[in-house]
């Protein structure tokens, strides 16, 4: 029988409170794994995405893959925040990350006091549509605007109600059978709170689970998005999921934005995977 245990976390990410915001899982590896026991993984703890952290040659540089119960996803913000709040945990003198994606993506993480900072890519939009049976499925009636992205091959919906957008409740049945080319569908809208400046909702039933709690990728574009109608490099981003969670977003360059956050530990143990 060849068993081998795996140190593994559940962190909530986004969020300064236990049971809030979006919870990842983390796995600690000292080998590779193939893909599908990661997937299988992934699947077991049932989290919208598992991060899994392999070393490499460097100091404090690591590869990192993401699963969510469907697929390989090329980029998580959530999962990187909490592998990142693992790694600054177990190593308490260390203040910068190196992380490498399967896309060869470097993403360079600070700890900067009680934050942490990621530095993530900068992603276009570009001019879309939505179609009727789309916008019927999410609860939506009319738009303001609707944007595509390509890296992430999501639909952005912008709405002109946050009141909206916090109470919808899609069919997700029905949203399913509305595309069959998208990863998903990102809804948002100008925040009417004064610590805010935006909020939004993600649903991907096609690539993972319903609804992501709070998502950090969809802020590659998203930034920059806001930053444009609102003309503010930094500003402060609300998911209002059931869950809800926060980040400070700043467009830093036209190529790179910084995404600071907080995370906490809810969980350390051991998964053990038979290998045979």
């Amino acid at each position: 029988m060849n068993v081998k245990p795996i140190n593994i976390y559940t962190v909530d990410s986004f969020t300064n409170e236990l049971f809030k915001g979006n919870p990842a899982g983390v796995c600690l590896l000292k080998k590779p794994l193939t893909e599908k026991h990661m997937l299988s993984i992934a699947k077991e703890l049932g989290f919208s995405e598992t991060a899994f952290i392999f070393p490499l040659n460097g100091t404090h540089k690591y590869s990192i893959r993401y699963f969510s119960p469907k697929m390989e996803i090329p980029l998580c913000g959530h999962a990187t925040l909490a592998s990142s709040k693992v790694l600054f945990h177990k190593h308490q003198d260390v203040t910068k990350i190196h992380f490498v994606t399967i896309e060869n993506l470097d993403l360079f993480i600070l700890r900067k006091d009680n934050l942490i900072e990621m530095e993530f890519p900068v992603y276009e939009t570009e001019p879309a549509s939505a179609s009727t049976e789309l916008l019927s499925s999410l609860g939506i009636k009319r738009i303001v605007n609707c944007e595509y992205n390509q890296e992430t091959n999501i639909l952005l919906l912008e709405i002109d109600d946050c009141y909206l957008l916090r109470n919808l409740q899609p069919d997700f049945q029905a949203l399913l059978h509305t595309h069959d080319s998208i990863n998903g569908v990102l809804v948002t809208a100008l925040s009417n709170e004064t610590v805010y400046d935006f909020e939004s909702r993600y649903f991907w039933p096609w690539s993972g689970t319903n609804e992501d709690p709070v998502t950090g990728g969809t802020h590659t574009f998203l930034t920059k998005y806001w930053s444009q109608r609102l003309n503010k490099k930094k500003m402060q981003s609300f998911q209002c999921s059931e869950r809800t969670g926060f980040m400070e977003v700043e467009l830093i360059s036209n190529d790179k934005l910084a995404i600071r956050g907080t995370a906490k530990i809810a969980l350390e143990g051991n998964f053990i995977l038979d290998l045979n």
